[in-house]
Formats: C-alpha cells, sequence, structure tokens
C-alpha cells in the first residue's frame, strides 16, 4: 500500500488505506483548511481583537463546519485536566480559552480556495457538501428550537459537524471521493455506505464516530452525531435536519422527502402540511 504523500502540510491521498485504524491515524493530526470567509473574517477580527468577544467570533465560526471542527479538536486535545466539564460548542470553548490565546494558536489559515486550487472538481465537490451541512444545522436548529430543547446550539453543532469526515476526505484524498460521488452518479441503487466501504475499506459514518472519540470531543456532541442515537428527540433534530439537507440539496421533489417530512412532523407534533409548509419557509 503506498504511503500518503504530502502537498504543502497536507495529505493527497490517491490509494485507499488499510483500515479504520490508519484512517483515524492518517487523519487525527492532519491539519485542517477553512472557508476564504473563515480566514478574512479570522485576520479582520484579529486586527480589532479588543472589540470582539466569544460570541461574535463563535457565531463567525458556526456556519464553517471545518474551522468549528478544528477549534473542537484542538481545545479537546489541549483541555486542563482540571476542567469538571466539557465545553460543548465553539462559543463556550472560546469563553474558556480566552481571546487572546485563541489568536494565538489559530493564525492565519489554510484556505480550501488554495489547497485544492489544482483540483477545482474536487473543490465544487467539496462546496457541495458544505452548502449541505449548513442547511442541515439550520433544519437541526430550527427543530430544536420548536421543541424548546435546552441544548438547541449544541444540536445545532452537530448537524454541521455530522458528515465533516466527508469533508476530509474532498481535502486529502480528492480522487478517492471523486470516485464516490461518480459510482453514486452512475448507479442510483447503489447505497453510500456499501460505495464507501469498495473504495476506502470503511464506512465514513465509522470514520467520523472514531476520530470524534480519538479527539475527546464532548460526549454530547459524540452521541448526538451518532446515527445509532436515533431513539433520543436532540438526536433525532440532528438525523433528520441532515436527511433532509441530503434529500433536498437539488430541489424538494426527492422520493425520500415524504417519509422525512412524516418523520419531522412526528418529532415536532405538528400535521404532515404544517410541517412541510414549515420546512420550505426554513429554506426560503
Amino acid at each position: 500500500m503506498p504511503n500518503p504523500t504530502l502537498t504543502s502540510p497536507f495529505l493527497r491521498l490517491t490509494q485507499p488505506l488499510a483500515d479504520l485504524n490508519a484512517w483515524v491515524a492518517c487523519f487525527r493530526d492532519a491539519d485542517i483548511p477553512v472557508t476564504a470567509e473563515t480566514d478574512r473574517a479570522l485576520e479582520a477580527m484579529r486586527q480589532n481583537e479588543d472589540s470582539v468577544d466569544a460570541n461574535l467570533i463563535g457565531e463567525m465560526i458556526s456556519c464553517d463546519p471545518l474551522m468549528t471542527l478544528k477549534v473542537m479538536a484542538f481545545a479537546s486535545r489541549n483541555r486542563s485536566a482540571r476542567l469538571l466539564t466539557d465545553p460543548e460548542t465553539v462559543t463556550s470553548t472560546l469563553v474558556m480559552m480566552g481571546i487572546s490565546p485563541f489568536f494565538r494558536f489559530f493564525g492565519p489559515q489554510p484556505v480550501l480556495d488554495a489547497v485544492l486550487g489544482d483540483r477545482p472538481d474536487a473543490l465544487a465537490g467539496l462546496n457541495e457538501v458544505l452548502r449541505r451541512a449548513n442547511r442541515a444545522a439550520n433544519f437541526a436548529l430550527s427543530f430544536a428550537v420548536h421543541r424548546a430543547d435546552p441544548d438547541a446550539s449544541v444540536i445545532h453543532q452537530a448537524a454541521l459537524l455530522h458528515d465533516f469526515a466527508e469533508l476530509l476526505l474532498w481535502c486529502h484524498a480528492p480522487d478517492l471521493a471523486l470516485s464516490i460521488r461518480e459510482s453514486l452518479r452512475l448507479d442510483a441503487s447503489l447505497r453510500s455506505k456499501d460505495v464507501q466501504q469498495r473504495v476506502l475499506h470503511v464506512e465514513l459514518t465509522d470514520l467520523h464516530h472514531a476520530l470524534m472519540q480519538d479527539w475527546r470531543l464532548p460526549e454530547l456532541l459524540v452521541r448526538i452525531t451518532d446515527d445509532k442515537q436515533s431513539q433520543h428527540p436532540n438526536a433525532q433534530c440532528v438525523i433528520l435536519g441532515v436527511g433532509l439537507a441530503r434529500h433536498t440539496a437539488l430541489g424538494w421533489d426527492n422520493a425520500a422527502v415524504p417519509d422525512d417530512v412524516t418523520d419531522i412532523a412526528h418529532l415536532l407534533n405538528l400535521s404532515p402540511v404544517a410541517t412541510l409548509r414549515f420546512l420550505r419557509s426554513l429554506d426560503g
């Protein structure tokens, strides 16, 4: 099996790794690029550090799943042993970390457009996942707010991060990510997890969960991003938000949408008609 080669500080894998452990070892310390919008906003805030606070920075970061992941993973790996509870969101993490240390730890960031500048096809695929992640987070947050769930902010973040393993794959193994997408495009009857297993020797949901555990991310965040915990209402907000965002990525005429509406109506205790009207208003 060829060893991964580095392009700048970024992997450019062209062959699958052996198994889940190999993928975790490969990705755990790989750098994570961010969107150009995040980098520009961070540098503007850095110039006016005394006028920004955790809420302002956290709100900006919450639109970028990769920067969100980067901050949460860094904080979890470097947390003090004296902490009795882990901060569960980027904003609470920034409060714990402090503004000056944050800017010291996170200098100018690598940007997706530069990392994948030679692969516009992969950059387009990654941007599709970014859009889907933000729509999923918006749906999940709206479900949580409707239910008056006290963990609404964590639910938003969990939905935003639900597909981060796929984002990392686009960043560091664009050929493999494109191979998966092309297989699914050519045969709509294929299941994503089966194609992932064939191309990568691992399912992305398993890689996602293993990396979250390896980085020691907050327990609640890990639990509600686990699709196997679907019986819990806060996890249902995440799962249904992610599913709806995926099924409506190209429009609302996907055959899976009626089932999504039925499940969401049950979660929100609304009629299917009222639920569909509510969902369409969120996507307006």
